[in-house]
């Protein structure tokens, strides 16, 4: 028996080629009831009929491959899942993502990005390794395109990002639910977003609570855990009357750096101290003793997002009828993540 063709489904089915077409394709703005798009897939699946997608591309104009350009995300600990959402989220439209690493090359990545719009494929999102603003490649320009942990310095370009303030609120909340009133924060020393962001929500996850800043309770230092552990020597090396009872740390290194100050200086936790951490970065937020309360980043979620949202941009551009695709600039959620690193403060 021959390859199924688009008569045979027909036939099947009991509609016309016409109809059969419309479905399997999905053609926008087709009135076709519920019951006739479940019959026409039924008989599909049955005859194990596959469309023919060159065809289809040299119709609609479109490849069904996406480029997926990134500085160094390809890697960090959280590459699987960034690239796993945006890879789920094109498979479900029927896409194909093409994945390139640059290194922070920029010579590399824009012949990375000319490499992919030779190719022919219907869309760029442009991945950054973490939470930045930046100015988009040149070569980008004139193909439809999402940015992924990055803004556009000049706004000109759909982006998603972590919500760095929410997340932050969310481990200040928890530590305030517990009962603490000394709480420190062991911020990044580095000039980006996030270390901006997150002592914005710091304070504020104070003042809503009516706690007040202590003086000396936010020290900044490098994302290590060697800088950490020093900057919560810093903290934790004085008088009980004076220290902390809960520091929220800007990333999990700086959480381990943390548990280490508290082991030589004889301080449980979370009897004597509650640390929270920020990236749920599994190798240590999982494997530290007792397990760390951290801060996740939407890294799977991101990558869905922002396939979503570029899908959308190239359906917007090739029909004149639609307006204007708006500039997006998302942020998702940080979700706390509950471990064992949390409880009451210390009684006096």
């Amino acid at each position: 028996m021959g390859k199924p063709t688009l008569r045979d489904v027909a036939d099947r089915s009991g509609f016309s080629i016409t109809t059969v077409s419309q479905v399997l394709n999905d053609v926008p703005g087709k009135r076709i009831p519920d019951a006739t798009r479940d019959r026409v897939r039924a008989a599909a699946t049955e005859l194990a009929y596959r469309p023919n997608r060159l065809a289809q591309g040299l119709r609609l104009q479109r490849s069904n491959t996406l480029g997926f350009v990134s500085d160094k995300i390809a890697t960090t600990p959280y590459a699987g899942e960034v690239i796993l959402g945006a890879q789920d989220a094109a498979a479900e439209h029927g896409d194909l993502l093409l994945l390139m690493n640059s290194n922070s090359d920029p010579g590399l990545e824009e012949r990375e990005i000319r490499a992919l719009q030779e190719r022919q494929v219907d869309g760029i999102i442009f991945a950054s390794e973490y939470h930045r603003v930046i100015t988009p490649p040149d070569a980008l320009q004139g193909t439809p395109a999402v940015l992924l942990d990055a803004r556009s310095v000049r706004g000109d370009v759909s982006s998603v990002v972590p919500d760095e303030v929410g997340g932050t609120l969310a481990a200040v909340r928890e530590l305030i639910a517990a009962g603490h009133q000394r709480i420190a924060f062991l911020n990044n020393v580095d000039d980006i977003p996030a270390t901006a962001l997150r002592l914005q929500g710091f304070r504020q996850g104070l003042n809503e609570a009516g706690r007040r800043l202590r003086a000396g309770m936010v020290v900044t230092a490098a994302s290590t855990p060697g800088a950490g552990y020093d900057a919560a020597r810093q903290l934790l090396d004085q008088p009980r009357a004076g220290r902390p009872t809960a520091i929220f740390c800007f990333n999990d290194r700086m959480a381990m750096g943390t548990y280490q100050a508290a082991a030589e200086l004889g301080l449980r936790i979370p009897d004597d101290l509650s640390v929270v951490g920020f990236d749920n970065q599994e190798l240590i937020a999982a494997n530290l003793r007792p397990g760390l309360t951290t801060v996740a980043l939407p890294h799977y979620a991101m990558g869905q997002w922002a396939v979503a949202a570029l899908l959308d941009l190239i359906d917007a551009q090739a029909d004149p009828s639609q307006k204007r695709q708006p500039i997006r600039e998302e942020k998702l959620p940080c979700p706390l993540v509950r471990r064992a690193s949390v409880g009451p403060p210390p009684r006096s």
